[in-house]
Formats: structure tokens, sequence, C-alpha cells
């Protein structure tokens, strides 16, 4: 079958490890279905993946692709979801089994045109959606809604910061948070991408690091280093950052002294349950949102894709059509 595939690691040149080729169909073991993927979406993940980051040589080559919308054998259409994980292992979440592992890092992804997943990891895709639509909700989508309706602590009426808009994961949040009532801003460096913010329902847009009009209840991370101490500065006592990624670095000065003394709360977030994505789609079902697509293109030309996604040169989510 048809698939984008990392075939070797290259930290600083990614895309000289992709290949898009022939590859076998995924394995079916027992308690697993195969759903023929009729579209995905990328995520920076894939580019650290072929990185080396959280994918080892010895398990390459490996399909890539967290995301994906299709359907079973038996015609039902599903979104699939990407973390696979024993909930019973972690008290009732499977992202806190210490075993999880997400699609593309120990089983093949969703860049084919077939995907194998445990049983419990498709939901049925509702009327009013495509299946690309669908396709950008599992990964960058469900972490930000996750992040809001269950990290964040907030409440309608509330202000919450987003660092860093454009990517799939702001986008996301800037949209959620306002179906969920906030007050949304964001900052960038980007004025194009401010300004996309503002188009999708953002309150205010700041230059990366500009003085606020005042705190903020909690600021939503995924930039790392580069923000990290205007995130601390920007919160009210006893207001929260909840932290997805550190695309900028992983090590910033971490300011305890601010940290006790405002009693601030520091908050990871991962990916999220089954039971959080249907919420999800249940959300955007009741408030007709739907994600931002910059870029579509056929499996065949999934170089393009990742080349795209590397420049960041863009707003929302690209997905790619087996």
């Amino acid at each position: 079958m048809l698939a984008a595939a990392a075939t070797s690691i290259h930290p600083e040149a990614p895309l000289d490890g992709l290949t898009v080729g022939e590859f076998p169909e995924p394995e079916m073991r027992e308690g697993w279905v195969r759903v023929k993927v009729e579209a995905a979406s990328l995520n920076h993940h894939d580019l650290w993946s072929l990185r080396g980051v959280g994918l080892p040589p010895d398990r390459l080559p490996m399909i890539l692709g967290c995301d994906a919308a299709g359907t079973l054998e038996s015609g039902e259409e599903v979104i699939v979801h990407a973390v696979i994980g024993d909930p019973a292992a972690g008290g009732g979440d499977e992202t806190l089994d210490p075993k999880r592992s997400l699609l593309s890092e120990v089983y093949p992804g969703t860049l084919a045109e077939y995907v194998s997943v445990p049983a419990r990891n498709v939901v049925p895709l509702p009327d009013g959606f495509t299946m690309e639509e669908a396709a950008c909700l599992p990964t960058a989508w469900l972490t930000a809604y996750r992040m809001l309706a269950t990290k964040s602590g907030l409440a309608a009426g509330d202000t919450v910061l987003v660092q860093g808009a454009g990517g799939g994961v702001s986008t996301a949040l800037v949209m959620l948070g306002k179906a969920l009532g906030l007050r949304v801003w964001v900052t960038s460096s980007n004025e194009s991408k401010r300004a996309a913010a503002l188009s999708l329902g953002a309150d205010e847009a700041f230059e990366s690091g500009a003085r606020l009009p005042e705190r903020v209840e909690a600021v939503m991370e995924s930039v790392g280093e580069a923000t990290w101490a205007h995130s601390l500065k920007a919160l009210v006592p006893g207001g929260r950052i909840v932290t997805c990624g550190a695309t900028s670095g992983p090590n910033p000065a971490a300011d305890l002294a601010r940290v006790f003394f405002l009693q601030l709360s520091i908050v990871g977030s991962t990916m999220g349950t089954r039971e959080e994505l249907w919420e999800l789609v249940g959300l955007l079902g009741r408030t007709g949102l739907r994600p931002p697509i910059a870029l579509s293109v056929p499996l065949s030309d999934a170089r393009q894709a990742f080349a795209a996604l590397q420049t960041g040169e863009f707003v929302g989510k690209i997905t790619v059509v087996p």
C-alpha cells in the first residue's frame, strides 16, 4: 500500500528521512480493526519523529501520522483515536498508562491507505463533518480541548492567554476557548498570524512578550523557553499554566520564587482520552465549529505537505488524502 514513512533519522534535516512509497499493510492483531484511511492530517509530532525524538532507529521503517478518519470494513465511518493505551493501567485514563504510545511511535501510523488500531480506538463519525475535518481532531484539537476543558480550571468569562498563534493546537485553543465562553488573548511575533487569530475569534492579539493590559487566569503553553518567562508574569496570583509542548526548548528558567510566592500552578497535558475525543466531537457538532484547513494534498505528494509543515508559514491544519 502507499504510505509515508520514516526510513532514516536526520535530526537537522528531517525530510531527508521521509520516504513516500509502497509499504506492507498493517498487521492485524486480536481485538484490532482495520480502517481504510479517507483522510489524515500532519502534526509537528511527525517532524519530531523524523528527527528521532521518540522514534529510535531500531523501529524503522515506521509509517508516520497520528490522525485519521476513514471507514471500517463494515462501511461505518469513524475517527481514529491516536492514543494506544490501556485505561485500566492509567486509573481510567489511557494517557496515564505508563506504556501508552501514539500511533507512529510503536505501531504504524495513519499516513497510509490503511491503518490498524484497537477496536476501542475508533469513534463514530457523526453527520456534518467531512473526512478531512474529522482527521484534524485526534491530536491538535483533542490536545487543545483537554487543556481547556479538563486541565485549565477556567470558567466562562475568565481570560486565557494562548502563546504562539498559528499552529494547529493554538488555532484550536482560540476557537474552542471562545466556544467555551472564555475571553481569549493570543501572542505571536508574526503580524499575519495575529491577524488570523483575530479573524478566528480571539479577543486581543499581542506581540510576543508584550506587556498585557491585565493579568490572566491561565496561559496555554506549547512554545517553551521562548515564552515561559512571559507566561509566568502574565498570571494572576493563583493562576495556572497548562503546557503541552516546548517547541522552542524544554528547559527555561523556572523562576520558582514567582511560582511559590504567587501560588501559581504548572500543569502538564498530553493528548486526551477517547471520551474527551467524543466530547470534542459533540461540542463541534453543537456549535458548528470546524478546523480550518490550510493545505490539502494527495498522499503521493506527502513530501509537499511535510515541507509546508516545516516552514510553519500557515494557519490551521495540513491534510493528506490517500
